[in-house]
């Protein structure tokens, strides 16, 4: 394993090139691929790599690009791309595809927001535009999770209780182009780590089918009740990949739910990305005033972890919700789901707080106006939009 200065998009870029070459020993890797700021560094680290068995195929938009993925994996190969914001948008189709034909296809959205008017900046409205896809949905807040959730999500996304494809997000420009330390691993260790992808269902030319005919409703009902049990059967699988993850690399990852500080907490404040990350160090110096205030991250989105996030939260009696996100006419989508999760077992007031749209910075004193916000309400109200710093 070696530590490097890298940026988050060509960590990302090589621990896809090492995920693709453990597959050399079955039917190798493809990836199609398809440059958009701010995600092309990690296109141009893939297509300089040399695998014993893989290919990178340029193509002409990123509807192409899950194309290839697809294809790749019907025919057996451990398949990847990268995409944000529009081109999210625009492969959409095909996001859909790939999850309906169980492909463990893992995409690394780095996170932009969704335009017109353009704006090259970080909001996750993109990847959660996909929260209906039948996609797992992970959101880093640092380089470090970046490189160890990518490796997670081919071990859990490839799993025969699961085979479901796999988002890895992060914030676009703070991680993608920020340079930070990170422990890369050696190519043993990913091989180690990654069994040989087999696809149950891949084409074979000894017994030819085809894919994608039409199908009765019954049997449509069956086929979306199935991808049901295998999102409920996720949080095991991922436990027991942290598990082998520890064995291997000597450092446990972070899983669905990271709690801090949330013991005999009275108010908790649950976030994701990179703003987990200036606010765990708000929470820590209100700590030192005495204030019995935690927080959670949320790295896991789908399936949303809502047992873990129940017995985090605890007794608390406040939470806030910050979302860097905006479902116009609702609110943010992390409150909607956290919501959803408290209200028939839980009496805590919960409050969101919309804010970092358009990659505002998200600055500890707006963190801080959020708290005594929160700390002085005896009622929760529509979702509160914070400004924040251009």
């Amino acid at each position: 394993m070696s530590r490097m200065l890298l940026t988050g998009n060509y960590a990302a870029g090589k621990v896809l090139a090492l995920a693709g070459e453990a597959n050399r020993g079955a039917r190798g890797c493809a990836s199609g691929a398809y440059p958009i700021t701010p995600q092309t560094e990690i296109i141009e680290v893939l297509s300089d790599t040399q695998f014993t068995k893989g290919r990178i195929v340029p193509v002409e938009s990123e509807h192409s690009a899950m194309g290839v993925c697809i294809g790749a994996a019907l025919a057996g190969a451990r398949a990847f791309t990268a995409s944000s914001s529009n081109g999210l948008a625009y492969m959409t189709e095909n996001v859909f595809c790939a999850g309906y034909y169980r492909l463990p296809i893992v995409l690394i959205a780095v996170n932009r927001t969704l335009g017109p008017p353009w704006n090259i900046w970080v909001d996750q409205g993109d990847s959660l535009t996909l929260r209906d896809a039948p996609w797992l949905q992970f959101y880093s807040d640092s380089h470090q999770d970046l490189v160890d959730t990518i490796l997670m999500a081919f071990r859990v996304a490839e799993d025969h209780r699961i085979l479901l494809p796999s988002i890895v997000a992060m914030d676009g420009f703070i991680i993608s182009h920020m340079q930070m330390p990170v422990e890369i691993p050696d190519q043993s260790q990913v091989d180690r780590f990654l069994p040989l992808c087999d696809m149950p269902h891949r084409l074979r030319a000894e017994s030819p089918s085809t894919i994608g005919g039409l199908t009765w409703p019954n049997e449509t009902e069956k086929q979306r009740r199935d991808i049901q049990s295998a999102m409920e059967r996720v949080p095991a699988v991922l436990r027991e990949a942290a598990d082998s993850f520890e064995s291997v690399f000597g450092r446990r990852p972070d899983e669905a739910v990271v709690p801090f500080d949330t013991e005999g907490a009275e108010t908790v404040l649950i976030a994701s990305g990179t703003m987990a990350q200036t606010l765990r160090g708000v929470i820590r110096e209100r700590r030192k005033l005495g204030e019995k205030i935690g927080m959670l991250r949320i790295k896991m989105f789908r399936p949303f972890p809502r047992r873990e996030v129940l017995a985090a939260i605890g007794g608390a009696k406040r939470i806030g919700v910050i979302d860097r996100n905006h479902s116009p006419g609702s609110g943010g989508i992390f409150w909607q789901e956290v919501a959803a999760t408290l209200q028939p077992k839980h009496e805590a007031l919960v409050q969101n707080y919309i804010m970092g749209i358009g990659g505002g910075d998200v600055r500890p004193a707006a963190l801080n106006g959020v708290i005594d916000d929160l700390t002085r309400r005896s009622s929760a109200t529509d979702p509160i939009w914070k400004e924040v710093a251009a």
